[in-house]
């Protein structure tokens, strides 16, 4: 599935966050956008999602504008992963996860055997089976974004937008999540993610968008985009980039100052 963005624009009340931003997502592609705080990446997010109104431009989904997809024909295609959630109620981590089937269930149907066990392959594929009849809102920080993702991946989307997804894991979290992002491309769906970390975009980016000042500043291979020079000028801090020894990992790191 293709999703096609064409020089949006979109904001809050007056405030503009974001304009004239163009790329496209295709089929079985990880593209990564990176930036610092404040540019506008999660409201981007939200756009793509149709819970931030546009200002100006288009987003196609399969040739289509995505206005015309009704909500629950767009919720079976795109699933979303938040940087964060509040608990409001004490539901098990088998049972919120167990709500990413719902665009797949009848209006007053519940859900079945075929969901349930969706729902219990989701939760043993990361690592939290464990957890399943654990009240969401007495775990950890991270293992309720580890839940969130798992949700997110029992839709069983052509689509995955991931907003920081390993930014509150621990490392065995973070890897296990990365290498499950490049295991989806594999299996056909399409993912966009944000991350601060350009260690996780060589790991697992196709191509990276770059974001700053509230534009598209650069799109493209990562070895290409994310260059000492960009990340200086995003984060206002010296590094050096290299491949590691023995490897095609390609690894980012602070310039040693002495």
């Amino acid at each position: 599935m293709r999703l096609e963005i064409d020089r949006i624009a979109f904001g809050y009340g007056s405030r503009l966050v974001g304009q004239d931003i163009s790329f496209t997502l295709e089929e079985n592609e990880v593209l990564v956008l990176f930036g610092p705080n404040g540019v506008g990446k999660t409201t981007l997010f939200k756009s793509l999602l149709g819970l931030v109104p546009l200002r100006a431009g288009s987003i196609r989904l399969d040739g289509q504008p995505i206005g015309s997809w009704s909500g629950r024909e767009r919720a079976s295609r795109i699933a979303y992963v938040p940087q964060a959630h509040a608990a409001l109620f004490p539901f098990t981590v088998e049972d919120l996860v167990l709500m990413g089937r719902a665009p797949h269930v009848g209006m007053f149907a519940t859900p079945g055997r075929r969901d349930r066990d969706i729902t219990a392959a989701t939760l043993e594929r990361l690592g939290i089976g464990h957890l399943a009849g654990r009240a969401y809102t007495e775990i950890s920080g991270g293992e309720r974004q580890i839940a969130l993702i798992a949700r997110a991946l029992a839709q069983e989307p052509s689509i995955l937008v991931m907003d920081e997804p390993t930014a509150s894991l621990d490392y065995g979290h973070q890897m296990r999540v990365l290498d499950r992002v490049r295991e989806l491309a594999g299996e056909g769906v399409s993912i966009v993610l944000s991350t601060h970390n350009p260690d996780h975009a060589f790991q697992v980016a196709d191509r990276v968008a770059l974001v700053f000042q509230s534009r598209l500043a650069a799109l493209g291979l990562p070895e290409a985009v994310l260059t000492a020079e960009a990340l200086k000028q995003l984060y206002d801090i010296d590094v050096v980039i290299g491949m590691l020894a023995g490897s095609n990992a390609r690894l980012c790191a602070p310039r040693n100052k002495t």
